[in-house]
């Protein structure tokens, strides 16, 4: 799988100055990581389950989750296993099925061992587990059932813990159980592939709601809890974690308060007015500003909960041809001694040491994502292909 690959080779071409790498299920867990992307959710009750993930792939979605906790009542929980199992084994019996990265996001420890038995050699298909409410204390049962159900499989099997307990967000206990989240996710650093941030329930615990004019940085209890988060696991020395950005609830707005975010000019430059319209009647400007605003502090991919929201994602995360030429200056070789060095688009300072972590970073994303060809912007990634 590639991201942009569910779109034309001559249009790729056209598109990028270096298109995205492929990768596999196999692939290093850095490279993973960060080519996750738009994280698609999917209740696991859907009957029609094995087609939705083919049909999502061929649209460009190159991660999901299917979602056996929040997404779906109580009650229905054993009746969206057996449908899990039923539809994977469907999926895996299929010759011609390349489906995205898979995940399930389980309730309670035991589901983990129980799910790799049931699904027997379908459990191929997976790339790991999503594990919900994490904290020290009920996140470890979690990871020690999925080192277990590994073991038992001998295939490897990430984790992706979701930061969505009150704990975080309450300031007397936010630190320590910051604490004790990261001494859990360390010590079991191999099998942690991204962290992902539960921001509707941290507005739950408020009784809050952002709206479609509204990013989560734009609700600052919320905001305060994102930048702790990147604090203690988004560092660069190491010792860090890739962080997804949280989940865009809205994809169709009725009325408005306040302007559409979108400025008319890059749309106007490529013939795209229609684009920009139908961006806006979805509450996909507050979108592509969140976006922004979650690469801007340090997050990487975003969940999502429909289609639509995908194209945007990936279109933001491909590394600009500016992006790219000043990451390949800031860590040229002949620049190990560090200095400063004025940008070859001349319009910005690019101080070595300071900008290595980040030029690092940025290549790891150009490398999942590719770079965009020199007079290509996000809206020509957003015409290109956008998921249905």
């Amino acid at each position: 799988m590639r991201h942009f690959g569910h779109i034309a080779p001559e249009v790729r071409k056209r598109l990028f100055h270096r298109e995205p790498v492929a990768f596999t299920a196999d692939s290093p867990p850095r490279l993973l990581a960060a080519a996750l992307g738009a994280t698609l959710y999917s209740p696991a009750t859907r009957p029609r389950l094995a087609e939705d993930i083919l049909r999502q792939a061929s649209r460009g979605v190159v991660s999901m989750a299917l979602c056996l906790e929040d997404s779906i009542d109580d009650a229905d929980v054993p009746a969206a296993e057996e449908n899990l199992v039923r539809r994977l084994a469907e999926l895996a019996a299929r010759a011609d099925a390349d489906p995205p990265l898979l995940f399930v996001r389980v309730r309670t420890p035991e589901q983990i061992p129980d799910l790799v038995r049931r699904l027997g050699p379908a459990a191929r298909l997976l790339s790991g587990f999503v594990l919900p409410k994490f904290t020290e204390e009920h996140g470890v049962p979690f990871l020690e059932a999925l080192a277990d159900a590994e073991a038992a499989g001998g295939r490897r099997l990430f984790a992706m813990p979701v930061l969505e307990s009150p704990e975080l967000l309450y300031r007397e206990s936010r630190a320590q159980t910051l604490d004790g989240v990261f001494r859990a996710v360390d010590k079991y650093r191999d099998r942690v592939l991204a962290l992902r941030l539960g921001v509707t329930d941290f507005c739950s615990a408020y009784g809050l709601r952002r709206g479609p004019d509204m990013t989560a940085y734009d609700v600052q209890v919320v905001a305060s809890v994102i930048a702790d988060v990147v604090n203690v696991f988004g560092r660069a020395d190491g010792t860090g974690f890739t962080v997804t950005g949280p989940v865009w609830e809205y994809f169709r707005v009725h009325e408005r308060m306040f302007k559409p975010q979108l400025r008319q000019s890059p749309f106007l430059q490529v013939r795209a007015a229609a684009l920009r319209d139908r961006l806006i009647e979805h509450a996909m400007d507050g979108l592509l500003r969140e976006i922004s605003l979650d690469q801007a502090n340090g997050l990487l991919g975003k969940t999502c909960i429909h289609p639509s929201h995908v194209s945007p994602v990936h279109a933001l995360s491909v590394v600009s041809h500016e992006e790219y030429g000043d990451a390949r200056d800031i860590l040229s070789p002949d620049r190990d001694g560090g200095g400063v060095l004025r940008s070859a688009y001349t319009n910005k300072m690019n101080e070595v040491k300071p900008h290595r972590a980040w030029a690092e970073r940025t290549l790891l994303r150009a490398e999942v994502f590719g770079v965009a060809a020199e007079d290509v912007g996000f809206v020509d990634l957003l015409a290109a292909g956008p998921a249905r």
